[in-house]
C-alpha cells in the first residue's frame, strides 16, 4: 500500500505513456507532456494504453524515485482526457483509492468532508 502526506501533490497523466521509459524518459515526460517540473516534490503518475501498468515518479531532494506496478487481471480505472487536459491533480487518497481498484469516475465527497 502506498501512503503520501496529505500536503503533496500528486499529478496524473491522463495520456499514455511507453512503459519503456525509465527515470530519464519519465523525467522528460514530466517536463515535456505534463509542463512540470520534475524537481517540485510532486508525485506524478503515468500508464499505458491498456491502463494494465503504472509508474510513479518522485524526486525526494537527493535523487529519483521511479515506482512501478504491473496488474495480472485487470485495468486501473483512469481518468479519460477531456478539454485539451493533460493532467490531472489528485488527492493522496484518491490516489491509494486508484491504485486499490476503485472507480472513482462517480466518486464524490460527502458534503461533511472538508480539506
Amino acid at each position: 500500500m502506498l501512503a503520501f502526506p496529505a500536503a503533496i501533490r500528486i499529478y496524473l497523466a491522463l495520456g499514455p505513456v511507453d512503459m519503456r521509459k525509465s527515470f530519464n524518459g519519465l523525467w522528460a515526460a514530466v517536463t515535456e507532456q505534463l509542463q512540470e517540473d520534475p524537481k517540485s516534490g510532486a508525485v506524478f503518475c503515468f500508464t499505458n494504453a491498456e491502463h494494465t501498468r503504472l509508474k510513479l515518479v518522485y524526486w525526494d531532494g537527493t535523487g529519483v524515485w521511479v515506482l512501478a506496478k504491473r496488474l495480472e487481471k485487470g485495468r486501473f480505472s483512469w481518468p479519460a482526457a477531456a478539454d485539451g487536459r493533460r493532467k490531472l491533480a489528485l488527492a493522496p487518497e484518491a490516489l491509494a483509492l486508484l491504485v486499490g481498484g476503485v472507480e472513482l469516475k462517480h466518486g464524490s465527497l460527502k458534503p461533511w468532508y472538508e480539506r
